[in-house]
C-alpha cells in the first residue's frame, strides 16, 4: 500500500496544483472585470484546493519515507538520464519554489483577512506581493513534479 502511494500521490499534488492556478487565473481575470463575487470565490477555491495540497503531500511524504527510508525522491544524477544544466535548473526552481511556498499561505490567509474585513486598500496592497508569489509556487510545483516524475524519472 505505501508503495502504491509513494507512486501516485505525486501526480494528485501536480493536479491540485494545476488546480489552483487555473483558480488563481480565473481569480484574476474577475477582479479585473470588476467581478468581486466571483473573484472572492475563486480565490477561495484556489486556498482551499492549496490547502488539500499540502495534505496530500504530507501524506506523500509519510508514504514515500514508508515505502523507501526516505522523505524525497531524488533528482537522477546520472548524466545520461539527465545533464548537469537540467540537474541545476531542478535545484533552482526547487529552492526558489520551497522558500516562497513557506511564506504563501500565510501571504493567502492575511489576503484573505483583509479582504473579509473590508480593508481592501491594504488587501490590493499585499496581494501586489502574494498573488505572482502564489502563482510562481503553484506554476513550479507542476513544473518540479514534471521534470522529477515525468521528463527525468
Amino acid at each position: 500500500m505505501w508503495q502504491f502511494l509513494a507512486s501516485n500521490l505525486p501526480h494528485l499534488t501536480a493536479a491540485l496544483n494545476l488546480t489552483a492556478t487555473v483558480l488563481l487565473i480565473l481569480g484574476l481575470i474577475n477582479i479585473r472585470k470588476g467581478r468581486a463575487r466571483v473573484h472572492k470565490q475563486m480565490m477561495l477555491r484556489a486556498l482551499a484546493v492549496s490547502a488539500l495540497f499540502l495534505l496530500v503531500y504530507l501524506f506523500h511524504k509519510v508514504a514515500l519515507h514508508q515505502a523507501t527510508g526516505g522523505w524525497n525522491r531524488r533528482f537522477p544524477t546520472d548524466p545520461a538520464v539527465a545533464s548537469d544544466a537540467a540537474r541545476y535548473t531542478y535545484y533552482g526552481i526547487l529552492v526558489t519554489h520551497l522558500l516562497l511556498a513557506m511564506i504563501v499561505p500565510f501571504l493567502a490567509i492575511k489576503a484573505v483577512l483583509l479582504a473579509r474585513s473590508g480593508r481592501i486598500a491594504e488587501h490590493k496592497r499585499l496581494v501586489r506581493f502574494a498573488y505572482p508569489a502564489w502563482m510562481y509556487v503553484s506554476v513550479t510545483g507542476v513544473l518540479v513534479y514534471l521534470m522529477l516524475y515525468q521528463i527525468y524519472a
